[in-house]
């Protein structure tokens, strides 16, 4: 098990991204909070932090909360726009002071439609030499991508590109957009289809298995990662049995997420996988219900490729017991969809 902590140091960022789920909400981390929540994930007993934002290169919490994190014996992570990192010097001083790991948000291998999405002139160019960097300096460097309509249909593009210019990146990342609350509200040309997604997915996942790299996709349904189940986030969440908390420098303060269920249709009862599917987010909401299909399968199959072993029975009797189980993403009488919710704690 590996349980990690999102700790936003900051909500402010240059880049303007119309996919944005962080917006600016005027709220800081101060030094003594960030101390406080860095000692809250060690009583946990998590392995580990990923710092974030807004844009945690632009914080003035950044290099304490490095040296903090390292001190209390979290492995830090952080998660950028990747701007900053272009200017050597300055990745240079993070190195030093023991940032090893970082996921860079690059969301198009077509420059174009890179600045287009963060709305910044430049931002692509920018991400190349914080890549070219990275390799330098012996730093793991991640690709996040956020999947949205514009770059839905080459999504395969930018990982062929990248495995190509970057071979030294071994790890991708693809999140569904969260549509809820932020600036996808007022850019709804954003939001994909899943079938938009589902054949460049495809290929894109392919090429990484064939390449000898590995990959996380989230908000994904499983019906449409037939053959790389195993790569879900939340199904290895789910068969993990893991948590994650995010301290969101906003209203929703502190979240502790232990249940990785989204929204299940009519169709998803007779699926095979329901046991091991979180669903789809904001089901009957931003995204269409009517999407999801039923698909055969084996859902120990599945767990035993998350583990890389035979489950034990009782675990394999807990997980089973989740098919059938619904969450609050449910659509009402109306066919809308009702807000989920997490289990939040505020601290």
């Amino acid at each position: 098990m590996a349980n990690l902590g999102y700790l936003q140091l900051t909500r402010e960022c240059r880049q303007h991204c119309r996919f944005c789920s962080n917006p600016p909400s005027g709220i800081e981390l101060e030094l003594d909070e960030m101390n406080f929540h860095l000692d809250d994930l060690v009583s946990r007993g998590y392995d580990g932090v990923i710092l974030t934002g807004g844009e945690p290169t632009i914080s003035p919490l950044l290099f304490p909360a490095v040296k903090a994190a390292k001190e209390r014996g979290l492995f830090v992570r952080m998660i950028t726009n990747g701007a900053r990192l272009a200017e050597r010097p300055f990745f240079e001083a993070l190195v030093t002071r023991g940032l090893s790991h970082v996921h860079v948000s690059l969301h198009s291998a077509r420059p174009e439609v890179h600045d287009f999405l963060t709305q910044t002139e430049g931002a692509w160019v920018r991400i190349c030499a914080a890549l070219t960097w990275a390799g330098e300096l012996g730093v793991q460097a991640d690709i996040n991508t956020v999947i949205n309509a514009y770059n839905s249909d080459h999504l395969h593009e930018t990982v062929m590109w990248v495995v190509d210019r970057f071979p030294h990146i071994r790890h991708f990342v693809w999140n569904n957009m969260d549509p809820n609350m932020n600036r996808a509200e007022r850019n709804p040309d954003v939001i994909p289809r899943l079938g938009e997604m589902e054949l460049s997915l495809r290929l894109a996942m392919t090429h990484l298995r064939a390449t000898g790299r590995s990959f996380r996709v989230e908000r994904v349904p499983l019906c449409y990662m037939s053959g790389f189940e195993e790569h879900s986030t939340e199904t290895r969440k789910i068969v993990k049995e893991e948590e994650r908390c995010i301290r969101f420098l906003d209203r929703k303060g502190f979240v502790l997420q232990r249940q990785f269920l989204h929204g299940k249709a009519s169709a998803c009862d007779s699926c095979a996988l329901d046991p091991v599917c979180a669903g789809l987010y904001s089901m009957s909401y931003h995204y269409d219900a009517a999407e999801l299909f039923p698909v055969p399968g084996d859902p120990v199959d599945v767990m035993r490729r998350v583990l890389r072993r035979e489950p034990e029975a009782e675990l394999v009797e807990r997980v089973l017991a989740r098919r059938g189980s619904r969450s609050d993403e449910q659509p009402d009488d109306h066919g809308l969809r009702t807000p989920g919710k997490e289990t939040v704690i505020h601290g």
